[in-house]
Protein backbone atom coordinates (compact mmCIF):
# COMPACT_ATOMS: atom_id res chain seq x y z
CA UNK A 1 0.00 0.00 0.00
CA UNK A 2 1.53 3.28 -0.86
CA UNK A 3 2.08 6.23 1.30
CA UNK A 4 -0.48 8.24 0.18
CA UNK A 5 -3.37 5.32 -0.06
CA UNK A 6 -2.26 4.98 4.08
CA UNK A 7 -3.00 8.30 4.77
CA UNK A 8 -6.25 8.39 2.85
CA UNK A 9 -7.48 5.46 4.74
CA UNK A 10 -6.36 6.91 7.98
CA UNK A 11 -8.43 10.27 7.13
CA UNK A 12 -11.40 8.23 6.55
CA UNK A 13 -11.41 5.95 9.51
CA UNK A 14 -11.12 9.38 11.56
CA UNK A 15 -13.58 11.01 9.93
CA UNK A 16 -15.78 8.14 10.37
CA UNK A 17 -14.96 7.82 14.79
CA UNK A 18 -15.74 11.90 14.55
CA UNK A 19 -19.01 11.26 12.91
CA UNK A 20 -20.00 8.39 15.67
CA UNK A 21 -18.64 11.13 18.31
CA UNK A 22 -20.45 14.08 17.38
CA UNK A 23 -23.85 12.38 15.69
CA UNK A 24 -24.16 9.67 18.17
CA UNK A 25 -25.81 7.62 15.24
CA UNK A 26 -23.28 6.19 13.28
CA UNK A 27 -22.71 2.41 13.92
CA UNK A 28 -20.92 1.48 17.46
CA UNK A 29 -19.04 -0.78 15.23
CA UNK A 30 -17.39 1.91 13.46
CA UNK A 31 -13.29 0.73 14.11
CA UNK A 32 -11.34 2.39 16.20
CA UNK A 33 -7.35 2.30 15.29
CA UNK A 34 -5.94 -1.03 16.12
CA UNK A 35 -4.97 -1.53 19.59
CA UNK A 36 -7.38 1.52 20.60
CA UNK A 37 -9.65 0.56 23.86
CA UNK A 38 -13.01 2.88 23.44
CA UNK A 39 -14.80 3.62 26.50
CA UNK A 40 -18.59 4.47 25.47
CA UNK A 41 -20.61 7.24 26.98
CA UNK A 42 -23.91 7.05 26.19
CA UNK A 43 -24.74 10.90 26.31
CA UNK A 44 -23.42 13.58 25.19
CA UNK A 45 -19.80 15.06 25.57
CA UNK A 46 -19.95 17.58 28.62
CA UNK A 47 -22.18 15.80 31.20
CA UNK A 48 -20.92 14.35 34.48
CA UNK A 49 -20.52 10.51 32.83
CA UNK A 50 -18.59 12.03 29.85
CA UNK A 51 -16.23 13.69 32.14
CA UNK A 52 -15.50 11.53 34.99
CA UNK A 53 -14.79 8.85 31.78
CA UNK A 54 -12.74 11.11 30.53
CA UNK A 55 -10.55 11.14 33.64
CA UNK A 56 -10.45 7.96 33.70
CA UNK A 57 -9.74 7.19 30.22
CA UNK A 58 -6.40 9.05 30.71
CA UNK A 59 -5.46 7.32 33.61
CA UNK A 60 -6.04 3.82 31.99
CA UNK A 61 -3.86 4.54 28.64
CA UNK A 62 -0.43 5.05 31.00
CA UNK A 63 -1.52 1.97 32.83
CA UNK A 64 -2.47 -0.16 30.30
CA UNK A 65 0.12 1.09 27.71
CA UNK A 66 -2.04 1.63 24.72
CA UNK A 67 -4.93 4.53 23.44
CA UNK A 68 -7.66 4.52 25.28
CA UNK A 69 -10.65 6.93 23.36
CA UNK A 70 -14.06 8.01 25.23
CA UNK A 71 -16.58 8.08 22.61
CA UNK A 72 -20.56 9.21 23.29
CA UNK A 73 -23.01 7.84 21.53
CA UNK A 74 -26.22 9.33 22.44
CA UNK A 75 -30.18 8.90 21.47
CA UNK A 76 -32.69 7.25 23.43
CA UNK A 77 -31.86 8.45 26.60
CA UNK A 78 -28.71 6.35 26.70
CA UNK A 79 -30.45 3.21 25.14
CA UNK A 80 -29.18 3.78 21.34
CA UNK A 81 -25.70 3.31 23.05
CA UNK A 82 -26.30 -0.08 24.41
CA UNK A 83 -27.71 -1.60 21.71
CA UNK A 84 -25.35 -0.69 19.47
CA UNK A 85 -23.33 -2.00 21.76
CA UNK A 86 -24.89 -5.67 22.31
CA UNK A 87 -24.58 -6.19 18.60
CA UNK A 88 -21.13 -6.12 18.53
CA UNK A 89 -18.45 -9.26 18.55
CA UNK A 90 -17.68 -10.53 22.33
CA UNK A 91 -14.30 -9.84 21.49
CA UNK A 92 -14.80 -6.35 20.73
CA UNK A 93 -12.25 -4.23 22.72
CA UNK A 94 -14.78 -1.66 23.84
CA UNK A 95 -16.27 -0.74 27.72
CA UNK A 96 -19.60 1.06 28.31
CA UNK A 97 -20.05 3.60 31.57
CA UNK A 98 -23.31 2.70 32.18
CA UNK A 99 -25.58 3.57 35.45
CA UNK A 100 -28.53 2.42 37.06
CA UNK A 101 -31.03 4.12 34.63
CA UNK A 102 -29.67 1.84 31.69
CA UNK A 103 -28.63 -1.36 33.54
CA UNK A 104 -31.60 -1.76 36.13
CA UNK A 105 -34.53 1.04 35.31
CA UNK A 106 -35.05 0.67 31.81
CA UNK A 107 -35.07 -3.18 31.57
CA UNK A 108 -38.41 -2.95 33.76
CA UNK A 109 -40.20 -0.17 32.20
CA UNK A 110 -39.47 -0.18 28.55
CA UNK A 111 -41.62 -3.37 27.02
CA UNK A 112 -39.04 -2.99 23.89
CA UNK A 113 -35.70 -1.81 25.45
CA UNK A 114 -33.52 -3.34 22.61
CA UNK A 115 -30.54 -5.25 25.07
CA UNK A 116 -30.97 -7.34 27.82
CA UNK A 117 -28.69 -5.83 30.76
CA UNK A 118 -27.55 -9.01 31.72
CA UNK A 119 -27.38 -11.64 29.43
CA UNK A 120 -25.19 -8.73 26.87
CA UNK A 121 -23.18 -7.17 29.41
CA UNK A 122 -20.77 -8.21 31.97
CA UNK A 123 -19.60 -5.60 34.94
CA UNK A 124 -15.61 -4.78 34.92
CA UNK A 125 -15.96 -2.61 38.33
CA UNK A 126 -17.63 0.41 39.93
CA UNK A 127 -16.10 4.05 39.67
CA UNK A 128 -18.22 5.93 41.25
CA UNK A 129 -21.33 6.52 43.63
CA UNK A 130 -23.72 8.71 44.21
CA UNK A 131 -26.46 10.65 46.37
CA UNK A 132 -29.80 12.39 45.89
CA UNK A 133 -31.22 14.90 47.54
CA UNK A 134 -34.11 16.68 48.47
CA UNK A 135 -34.32 20.08 48.00
CA UNK A 136 -37.34 23.37 48.16
CA UNK A 137 -37.29 26.14 46.42
CA UNK A 138 -37.44 30.04 47.95
CA UNK A 139 -41.20 29.97 47.86
CA UNK A 140 -41.05 26.86 50.32
CA UNK A 141 -41.48 27.96 53.94
CA UNK A 142 -39.05 25.18 55.44
CA UNK A 143 -36.31 24.51 56.25
CA UNK A 144 -36.26 20.86 57.49
CA UNK A 145 -37.29 18.14 55.96
CA UNK A 146 -40.17 16.58 58.84
CA UNK A 147 -41.93 20.48 57.77
CA UNK A 148 -41.66 20.15 54.94
CA UNK A 149 -44.27 16.55 54.99
CA UNK A 150 -46.19 18.45 57.44
CA UNK A 151 -46.05 21.51 54.76
CA UNK A 152 -46.86 18.69 52.05
CA UNK A 153 -50.01 17.25 54.18
CA UNK A 154 -51.38 20.95 55.23
CA UNK A 155 -51.25 21.96 51.09
CA UNK A 156 -52.35 18.67 49.19
CA UNK A 157 -52.83 20.50 46.09
CA UNK A 158 -48.85 21.58 46.19
CA UNK A 159 -47.69 18.02 47.14
CA UNK A 160 -45.37 17.67 44.11
CA UNK A 161 -42.10 16.16 43.58
CA UNK A 162 -40.13 17.04 40.78
CA UNK A 163 -37.45 14.72 39.30
CA UNK A 164 -35.46 14.97 36.19
CA UNK A 165 -36.76 12.71 34.06
CA UNK A 166 -40.02 10.30 34.24
CA UNK A 167 -38.89 7.17 34.90
CA UNK A 168 -35.44 8.00 36.35
CA UNK A 169 -33.94 6.75 39.57
CA UNK A 170 -34.71 10.39 41.43
CA UNK A 171 -38.46 9.42 40.03
CA UNK A 172 -38.35 6.31 42.14
CA UNK A 173 -36.59 7.83 45.47
CA UNK A 174 -39.50 10.38 45.43
CA UNK A 175 -42.23 7.32 45.54
CA UNK A 176 -40.18 5.91 48.22
CA UNK A 177 -40.16 9.08 50.36
CA UNK A 178 -43.50 9.82 49.45
CA UNK A 179 -44.65 6.30 50.81
CA UNK A 180 -42.00 6.20 54.19
CA UNK A 181 -43.82 10.09 55.05
CA UNK A 182 -47.42 8.58 54.20
CA UNK A 183 -47.71 11.47 52.11
CA UNK A 184 -49.98 11.38 48.90
CA UNK A 185 -47.33 13.19 46.07
CA UNK A 186 -47.41 13.51 42.29
CA UNK A 187 -43.97 13.08 40.80
CA UNK A 188 -43.68 15.59 37.86
CA UNK A 189 -41.03 14.48 35.46
CA UNK A 190 -39.06 16.91 33.53
CA UNK A 191 -36.96 16.51 30.46
CA UNK A 192 -33.50 16.95 32.23
CA UNK A 193 -32.10 18.73 35.71
CA UNK A 194 -31.81 22.59 34.05
CA UNK A 195 -35.33 22.74 33.88
CA UNK A 196 -36.70 21.15 37.15
CA UNK A 197 -33.79 23.36 38.72
CA UNK A 198 -35.58 26.41 37.05
CA UNK A 199 -38.83 25.83 37.65
CA UNK A 200 -38.02 24.94 41.43
CA UNK A 201 -36.24 28.79 41.89
CA UNK A 202 -39.35 29.89 40.22
CA UNK A 203 -42.00 28.32 42.65
CA UNK A 204 -43.44 26.47 39.69
CA UNK A 205 -43.04 23.14 41.66
CA UNK A 206 -42.65 23.21 45.47
CA UNK A 207 -39.87 20.23 45.96
CA UNK A 208 -37.44 18.48 43.96
CA UNK A 209 -35.22 15.49 44.29
CA UNK A 210 -31.92 15.06 41.74
CA UNK A 211 -28.43 14.37 42.33
CA UNK A 212 -26.54 16.10 44.58
CA UNK A 213 -24.12 17.19 42.60
CA UNK A 214 -27.35 18.97 40.39
CA UNK A 215 -28.54 20.78 43.27
CA UNK A 216 -25.27 21.61 45.64
CA UNK A 217 -24.42 24.47 43.65
CA UNK A 218 -27.58 26.36 43.41
CA UNK A 219 -27.81 25.36 47.09
CA UNK A 220 -24.46 26.92 48.22
CA UNK A 221 -25.00 30.32 45.97
CA UNK A 222 -28.75 30.69 48.03
CA UNK A 223 -30.78 30.08 45.30
CA UNK A 224 -32.77 27.03 46.82
CA UNK A 225 -32.25 24.78 49.68
CA UNK A 226 -31.27 21.48 50.44
CA UNK A 227 -33.25 19.77 53.32
CA UNK A 228 -32.04 15.95 53.09
CA UNK A 229 -29.30 13.82 51.34
CA UNK A 230 -29.70 9.78 50.74
CA UNK A 231 -26.34 8.68 51.93
CA UNK A 232 -25.49 6.85 55.33
CA UNK A 233 -23.46 9.50 56.35
CA UNK A 234 -23.17 13.19 55.70
CA UNK A 235 -21.85 14.07 52.19
CA UNK A 236 -21.72 18.14 53.11
CA UNK A 237 -20.83 19.17 56.27
CA UNK A 238 -24.41 20.97 57.83
CA UNK A 239 -26.76 18.61 55.82
CA UNK A 240 -28.71 15.90 57.24
CA UNK A 241 -29.21 12.69 55.90
CA UNK A 242 -32.60 11.33 55.50
CA UNK A 243 -31.74 8.93 58.31
CA UNK A 244 -30.96 11.78 60.51
CA UNK A 245 -34.42 14.10 59.97
CA UNK A 246 -35.87 11.16 60.93
CA UNK A 247 -36.92 9.06 57.95
CA UNK A 248 -35.24 5.75 57.49
CA UNK A 249 -34.03 5.74 53.83
CA UNK A 250 -30.89 5.67 51.89
CA UNK A 251 -30.07 5.44 48.70
CA UNK A 252 -27.41 5.80 45.98
CA UNK A 253 -26.65 5.32 41.85
CA UNK A 254 -23.59 3.98 40.74
CA UNK A 255 -21.54 4.34 37.59
CA UNK A 256 -20.07 1.04 36.57
CA UNK A 257 -17.66 -0.01 33.40
CA UNK A 258 -19.24 -2.70 31.52
CA UNK A 259 -18.13 -5.09 29.05
CA UNK A 260 -19.76 -7.47 26.56
CA UNK A 261 -20.78 -10.67 27.55
CA UNK A 262 -18.88 -13.15 26.82
CA UNK A 263 -15.34 -11.46 26.18
CA UNK A 264 -12.54 -12.82 27.13
CA UNK A 265 -12.03 -13.30 30.61
CA UNK A 266 -8.59 -13.02 30.72
CA UNK A 267 -9.07 -9.31 29.20
CA UNK A 268 -11.75 -8.59 31.71
CA UNK A 269 -9.90 -9.61 34.79
CA UNK A 270 -6.64 -7.09 33.05
CA UNK A 271 -9.23 -4.54 32.52
CA UNK A 272 -11.08 -4.90 35.78
CA UNK A 273 -7.91 -4.67 37.89
CA UNK A 274 -6.36 -1.50 36.13
CA UNK A 275 -9.48 0.29 36.12
CA UNK A 276 -9.32 -0.55 40.09
CA UNK A 277 -5.82 0.33 40.64
CA UNK A 278 -6.38 3.73 38.65
CA UNK A 279 -9.69 4.70 40.90
CA UNK A 280 -6.65 4.43 43.54
CA UNK A 281 -4.35 7.32 42.00
CA UNK A 282 -4.84 10.55 44.04
CA UNK A 283 -4.84 12.73 41.14
CA UNK A 284 -7.32 10.43 39.71
CA UNK A 285 -9.64 10.85 42.93
CA UNK A 286 -9.37 14.24 43.54
CA UNK A 287 -10.74 15.13 39.82
CA UNK A 288 -13.81 13.02 41.00
CA UNK A 289 -14.01 14.56 44.16
CA UNK A 290 -13.68 18.14 42.70
CA UNK A 291 -16.88 17.41 40.35
CA UNK A 292 -18.80 15.99 43.47
CA UNK A 293 -18.77 12.53 42.42
CA UNK A 294 -17.49 9.87 44.65
CA UNK A 295 -14.74 8.03 43.93
CA UNK A 296 -14.77 3.90 44.06
CA UNK A 297 -12.44 1.46 43.86
CA UNK A 298 -14.33 -1.89 43.81
CA UNK A 299 -12.79 -5.51 42.28
CA UNK A 300 -15.46 -7.34 39.73
CA UNK A 301 -16.50 -9.22 42.75
CA UNK A 302 -17.34 -6.46 44.81
CA UNK A 303 -19.16 -4.45 41.96
CA UNK A 304 -20.56 -7.86 41.60
CA UNK A 305 -22.58 -7.83 44.80
CA UNK A 306 -22.93 -3.74 44.87
CA UNK A 307 -25.07 -4.48 41.90
CA UNK A 308 -27.14 -7.38 43.49
CA UNK A 309 -28.09 -5.39 46.65
CA UNK A 310 -28.90 -2.15 44.92
CA UNK A 311 -31.19 -5.00 42.52
CA UNK A 312 -32.64 -6.25 45.61
CA UNK A 313 -33.32 -2.91 47.12
CA UNK A 314 -34.62 -0.80 43.58
CA UNK A 315 -36.39 -3.64 41.59
CA UNK A 316 -39.79 -4.28 43.81
CA UNK A 317 -39.76 0.19 44.15
CA UNK A 318 -39.82 0.12 40.16
CA UNK A 319 -42.27 -3.11 39.72
CA UNK A 320 -44.91 -1.19 42.19
CA UNK A 321 -44.71 1.33 40.52
CA UNK A 322 -46.18 0.04 37.04
CA UNK A 323 -44.76 2.96 34.92
CA UNK A 324 -44.70 0.90 31.01
CA UNK A 325 -43.54 2.93 27.66
CA UNK A 326 -42.76 1.51 24.28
Amino acid sequence: MTPCRLIQRLLLATLAAAAATVLGTAPAAAQAPAGTLRIVVPYPPGGASDRTARVLAEALQTRLGQTVIVENIVGAGGRLAMRQLAALPADAPVLVLANPALMVVAPLVYRNNGYDADKDFQPVGQISRYEFAAAVGPAVPVRELAHLMAWLRANPNQASIGVPATGSLPHFFALMVGQAAQVPVQVVGYKGSAPLTTDLMGGHVPVAIDTLDTVLPLHEGGKLRILATSGSTRAVPGLPTFQEAGMKLTASGFSVLYARAGAPAAQVQRWSAEVAAAMQLPDVRNKFLAAKSEPVSATRAQTETMLRDFKAQWVPVIQKAGLQFE
